[in-house]
């Protein structure tokens, strides 16, 4: 049913959980896991160029999902990737079908409350573009 997942992390206290859900439907279901982090680029009008760098960070949270995951048995392999701020859930919905994945698993909450009421969550964004299933963990 669920043969390969893609978790989506970032800098939040929910990330914590999400692995947590995702190791456990992935020992459950035998699931591959692919472990996802974007790191999100502000760009100064016309110039393209990046305003915002994240640091190693998130590679270092990659490695240590990976870790947990590969730690319980399951089968995990990770990436870092670069997006435009406000593409995160775009590019998520992207690399879902670049890996052919049955189900999307994410933390509901990574911006401040006052991004999202502003720009509107990721998770909100996944689940109404997405075309398969969304787990989203509070």
């Amino acid at each position: 049913m669920f043969d390969r997942l893609l978790v989506a992390i970032d800098h939040s206290e929910s990330s914590t959980r999400v692995i947590a859900m995702a190791r456990d439907l992935a020992k459950t279901a035998g699931s591959k896991v692919f472990v996802l982090h974007l790191r999100e680029h502000e760009v100064l009008g016309r110039l393209g160029v990046p305003a915002t760098e994240e640091t190693d960070e998130g590679r270092a949270e990659v490695d240590d999902a990976v870790g947990v995951l590969r730690a319980a048995g399951v089968t995990a392999e990770g990436a870092v990737l670069d997006t435009i701020f406000g593409h995160a859930a775009r590019e998520i919905i992207d690399q879902a079908a670049a890996h052919d994945v049955s189900v999307i698993v994410m933390g509901s909450r990574g911006r401040s409350e006052l991004a999202s009421l502003v720009v509107g969550s990721t998770a909100h964004k996944v689940l109404h573009l997405s075309d398969r299933p969304v787990l989203v963990v509070r």
